[in-house]
């Protein structure tokens, strides 16, 4: 039996595994469920989840949280929103960055800096799951469109972006900056043993792609570009996580040389699983394509278990496939539903 290690790394060299790699993405309530539901096991461990991710200790400041606003690095302001039947989550309500208005409010402003995490505990960390395809980074590194929203409000930021407003991209290149340094001190402390970069940029809506092809690459491309090569530099692969309908920027994405595409979802028009896996075979692996829109919250056991084969069957054929949700399941899923899905991954009956 191979190693979770080697069980990813066969598969996104185009070679078939002895299963599947799975990977999941879960809401804290979700998770709950299924902590619950495993007790006194660990969810990632009883569902065969084949990564695991490291990173840098932060030991900067942060506003103190106040009347049910908590903070984060970027002096974005945060409140629990709860919504029905679908959890609680934290929403931005005060958007500091929407309050630079010239290139002195941008080089004044309180930046977060790579500098203030610590990168010494890397080692040990990758050693402690050295079996395990290791990752650094997410679906928020760099995430210039909803990163950068969720500071300054994201018809801001898209105005910014489709007028090259001088604060506002500037506003984005200090994200990107940030994060590139990070990855980059994350990658040299753990010489070598960091498999895949993970990132983010949403480049897709329900009905196509997100932005026109000059804004995506004029602004998008040359500043992904740069996390794809760190990736590489490193011997590690870069995976991006983008929502919607992307099968326009497939090409573009195999031309700046992405490994992975994740978290693929299948519902959109333009996404039928087996034309873009048709389109990207042996050139762009996919992690996804388990509808959390349809299937999983809305269809039966039976159903989830037709999926799961249906991707198992036909599109991890020949490897460079990870089997995972689109998106992060929802509260309102059936746990039967979750628990089927990794079943037919695994190829055995979960307690």
């Amino acid at each position: 039996m191979m190693t979770s290690k080697e069980r990813v790394m066969c598969s996104l060299s185009w070679q078939e595994p002895d299963r599947v790699p799975v990977q999941i993405y879960l809401t804290p309530e979700m998770h709950a469920k299924l902590t619950e539901h495993f007790t006194p096991g660990n969810v990632w461990e009883c569902l065969g989840i084949d990564f695991r991710g490291v990173g840098p200790v932060y030991q900067g400041k942060i506003k103190e949280s106040h009347d049910g606003i908590s903070y984060d690095i970027w002096g974005t302001g945060y409140c629990s929103v709860t919504h029905a039947s679908t959890g609680s989550y934290q929403e931005a309500v005060i958007l500091p960055l929407a309050d630079l208005k010239t290139m002195d409010d941008v080089e004044k402003y309180p930046w977060p800096c790579a500098d203030h995490y610590d990168y010494s505990t890397i080692p040990d960390q990758c050693e402690r799951v050295k079996d395990y395809a290791i990752c650094v980074g997410g679906a928020g590194s760099p995430d210039i469109l909803n990163g950068v929203s969720r500071g300054r409000g994201m018809e801001r930021v898209m105005m910014d972006i489709a007028l090259r407003d001088e604060v506002g991209m500037a506003i984005i290149d200090k994200r990107v900056e940030f994060w590139y340094a990070l990855i980059r001190r994350c990658l040299e402390a753990a010489h070598g043993k960091i498999d895949i970069v993970c990132l983010g940029e949403d480049c897709g809506q329900q009905n196509g792609r997100m932005f026109s092809e000059k804004d995506f690459d004029e602004v998008f491309r040359p500043r992904l570009q740069k996390f794809i090569d760190l990736a590489h530099e490193f011997g590690a692969k870069a995976m991006m996580h983008s929502c919607g309908d992307t099968h326009e920027l497939m090409p573009t994405f195999i031309d700046m040389g992405l490994d992975i595409l994740d978290a693929m979802q299948p519902e959109p028009v333009g996404m039928h699983p087996e034309s873009i896996r048709a389109m990207c075979q042996g050139k762009l692996a996919f992690c996804g394509l388990m509808s959390t829109q349809q299937t999983l919250p809305f269809g039966t056991v039976e159903q989830c278990r037709a999926e799961a084969r249906h991707r198992l069957d036909v599109i991890a054929k020949g490897g460079g496939y990870i089997f995972a949700p689109a998106h992060c399941i929802q509260p309102d899923t059936p746990l039967e539903n979750v628990l089927a899905i990794y079943e037919e991954a695994l190829g055995e009956k979960l307690m």
